[in-house]
């Protein structure tokens, strides 16, 4: 039977490693969209090759950098992370009609994964309400 110095631990260990999850999910979504909204030149290449005109990064991005900022928000990261994993879904599903290969798919669907990960690993209460709906 754990003690409470082990729980809290346990607690305190969880925490951290949500927010350093989360920390580390915001800053490659952040990075994401910025180098859309900027047009890096591999960016602009790789969306020409999946089939998404050039004219769009810009909405791409803006979009992707405000779900981020949502999941950013504590009180709003449920929202973000629902809107970030519709995002990375649309991600997965124009490679797969692209037909890029494995890698890319599970790199955006594993991003989601995460997303959700992070949030639940700092708010444990989420995961019995989502599995269990109470």
């Amino acid at each position: 039977m754990p003690t409470d110095t082990q729980v809290t631990s346990l607690s305190n260990g969880s925490l951290w490693a949500g927010w350093i999850i989360t920390g580390l999910v915001m800053l490659f979504l952040a990075f994401d969209g910025v180098t859309k909204i900027i047009k890096v030149a591999p960016v602009v290449e790789a969306s020409e090759r999946l089939g998404v005109p050039q004219h769009t990064l810009v909405g791409i991005g803006v979009v992707l950098l405000a779900c981020t900022a949502i999941y950013a928000i504590p009180q709003s990261a449920v929202l973000g992370a629902i809107l970030l994993t519709g995002y990375l879904g649309g991600a997965a599903a124009i490679h797969v009609r692209a037909g890029s290969g494995a890698f890319p798919i599970a790199f955006s669907i594993a991003f989601g994964v995460l997303a959700w990960v992070g949030l639940v690993l700092r708010e444990p209460r989420l995961l019995r309400m989502i599995l269990l709906r109470q």
